[in-house]
């Protein structure tokens, strides 16, 4: 009952979201409204290209989102995916840019290991604030964020510091992702899709936070501290330890993104610019509407990115590509009140049941 419940509120959701950008594109141009709608929903599927730019945007954000979402399932809110996100991607750019002795593929592995491990220790330092001293990991991590960001625009400027382009350099082609012949199969003519092997590392890790909070005794535990701290304390779980873990798995999830992201081989770069890392941010929308189940976040993390490339070739018309930022915003409201009336129809039957139970004595 509840998955239905779930699968319904999320079509509904994006049902929503969709319908609410046509009335503002009739509204807008009436002429063009019905062609450019029709760009946003068959937009990801023009060409091979385009299909490979869904899933090279897809990749970081399905990262963030699994961040967030893995949070979420253990009764934690995430929001300081951003600065986890920026942080690991400096880690693995320093690897990209300093370590080219490494051997073969070892020197892009060693990179996702240096992103994982950078954004696991930054996303930790909320988990420590709320278990030892009971601070707010939503408060902790905008904190951390904003700290993240300037942190990594110092450590830049002071290591790995391109001046003429105020960004980071250019990591070594031996720290790039393979392509495993993605880029032969996602073009078009020689207009070549960034997509490479992160897709595939992304959907792996889905995978794997997926077995370990359904199918481990650790992530039960995470998940049962998450659902009440004091009743998982009595049980004999360590409720601090299983925050601090949470928030550092999360923060290693994000850090991944980031290294993914920057790892490419597109030419992207860390710019010195005083900016929160927007990929972060999206991890949000992406684990509300995969109900942060792991799973679920590789889909939704694939229709955002969908979305956001039928937008870009919506442009060709009069209507600006701030048309997806609404259609997706409605996406999330939608999604979270979803959630909102999934706990009071599930808090309304608890009591019920409570009353019939009490009566029955």
């Amino acid at each position: 009952m509840n998955t239905k419940f779930d699968v319904m509120s999320s079509v509904m959701a994006i049902t929503a979201g969709l319908l609410a950008g046509f009335i503002i594109m009739l509204i807008t141009n009436v002429s063009e409204a019905l062609w450019a709608f029709q760009t946003i929903l068959v937009g990801g599927f023009r060409s091979m290209n385009d299909l490979g730019q869904v899933l090279y945007f897809a990749t970081p954000i399905i990262m963030t989102g699994l961040s967030v979402g893995f949070a979420g399932k253990t009764g934690l809110f995430n929001i300081g995916a951003a600065g986890q996100f920026i942080v690991g991607a400096y880690a693995a750019i320093l690897v990209g840019v300093t370590c080219g002795f490494l051997p073969g593929p070892l020197h892009w592995i060693t990179a996702l290991l240096a992103a994982i491990i950078a954004g696991a220790l930054w996303g930790a330092i909320p988990g420590i604030l709320k278990a030892l001293f009971n601070v707010h990991e939503v408060i902790a991590c905008i904190m951390t964020n904003y700290i993240g960001m300037y942190l990594v625009n110092f450590l830049i400027t002071i290591t790995i510091y391109d001046s003429q382009q105020n960004q980071s350099k250019r990591i070594l082609d031996s720290a790039n992702l393979p392509k495993l012949g993605m880029d032969r199969i996602f073009r078009d003519g020689f207009i070549v899709s960034p997509v490479n092997s992160g897709i595939l590392i992304a959907i792996a890790f889905a995978i794997l936070m997926y077995f370990i909070l359904e199918k481990t005794t650790f992530g039960y535990e995470l998940k049962a501290c998450g659902f009440n701290r004091d009743a998982a304390r009595f049980a004999g779980i360590n409720e601090k330890r299983c925050i601090i873990l949470s928030m550092a798995i999360a923060g290693g999830l994000a850090g991944l993104g980031g290294a993914l992201l920057f790892l490419s081989g597109s030419g992207v770069a860390i710019n010195v610019v005083d900016v929160l890392a927007q990929e972060g941010f999206m991890g949000i929308p992406v684990a509300l509407l995969g109900l942060n189940n792991s799973i679920g976040i590789v889909f939704s993390g694939l229709f955002i990115s969908y979305l956001g490339v039928g937008g870009f070739n919506m442009q060709l018309s009069s209507f600006s590509i701030q048309i997806i930022d609404i259609i997706i915003a409605v996406i999330i409201y939608f999604s979270a009140f979803a959630l909102f009336v999934k706990g009071f129809i599930i808090s309304k039957g608890n009591i019920s049941l409570g009353k019939r139970k009490r009566g029955k004595l």
